[in-house]
Parts: structure tokens; C-alpha cells; sequence
């Protein structure tokens, strides 16, 4: 019997940021076109083999504001996608989240080192991305607007 237990809680993608250099704060905008094993369309971080496009929670965000003091927006820690309602810490290596209708995105790598010029750690005194951050390969891609639904997907499914 499925107690329900390992089920994972969807989310809201509320913003989606890009930038055309690395170590920079990525801007948001409207929509987005992910392509299959690439990445966001225009986005520096594109055609990685394992971290084609970043997220992090609005939760993370929120909690370092209230430790620092300094007021933050999506994107500034270079994430690509900024969800609302998405549990970080339930996803491993290999689990796949739906994005919207069309894109299927798998987790394939959780954190990552900071750069040593971090922008967001300049700022703010620490930097969130190498324990917070999931990283993703782009398994179907499509295209993406805030509003969109983050629906973690079982096995099963």
C-alpha cells in the first residue's frame, strides 16, 4: 500500500533568468525555449553535458534575505528557473520534474563549487548555489513561461 510517504509536492516556476556571460546575476524573462540535452536557448550555461539548466527554490532565497539582510531577486543567484513550493531537499540524482506541458527535466547534479569571484556571494557574504542548487539535463524539450507547473514525476508514471 502506497502510504504516499515519498510522494513529492509540485511547484510553481516563478521566473526563468538567462545571461549571455558566465558569473553573472541572470535577468528574467517572459518565456523560454529549453532544447533537448542543451539547455536554454541564448543562455550561457547551455550545452553542458551535466548542468544545462539550474534551479532554485523561492524559499532558499527568502531564508538568505532574512539572514543577511540584503534584499534578493530571481536570478541572482544564477539560476535559470526560480520555483515556488518546490521541496529542494527531497530530489536526488536521476529524479525527473515536468515542467509546464512540454519539458522533462532530470536531476544531474545537486550543488556545485562557487566561482571564486561570486557576484551573490560579493554581496551577500555567502552564496547558496553549491549545497541548495539542483542542476538539470533537458530529457524533452519545449517552451516555458512563469506560471508553469513543476510536477515532480514517479517511476511509475
Amino acid at each position: 500500500m502506497d502510504t504516499g510517504k515519498d510522494e513529492k509536492e509540485a511547484g510553481v516556476l516563478v521566473s526563468i533568468n538567462t545571461s549571455q556571460v558566465k558569473g553573472e546575476i541572470k535577468l528574467p524573462v517572459d518565456e523560454a525555449q529549453l532544447k533537448e540535452d542543451h539547455g536554454i536557448a541564448g543562455d550561457v550555461h547551455a550545452g553542458s553535458a551535466v548542468k544545462q539548466v539550474s534551479l532554485l527554490d523561492d524559499s532558499e532565497i527568502r531564508a538568505m534575505e532574512d539572514r543577511t539582510g540584503v534584499e534578493l531577486n530571481p536570478g541572482d543567484f544564477a539560476e535559470n528557473l526560480t520555483s515556488s513550493g518546490l521541496d529542494m531537499e527531497s530530489f536526488s540524482v536521476g529524479d525527473r520534474v515536468r515542467v509546464g506541458e512540454e519539458v522533462l527535466l532530470e536531476v544531474s547534479q545537486i550543488g556545485k563549487s562557487c566561482h571564486e569571484d561570486c557576484v551573490v556571494k560579493e554581496k551577500t557574504g555567502e552564496c547558496i548555489m553549491p549545497e541548495k542548487g539542483l542542476f538539470f539535463r533537458v530529457l524533452e524539450g519545449g517552451n516555458l513561461t512563469p506560471g508553469d507547473t513543476l510536477e515532480p514525476v514517479n517511476e511509475a508514471d
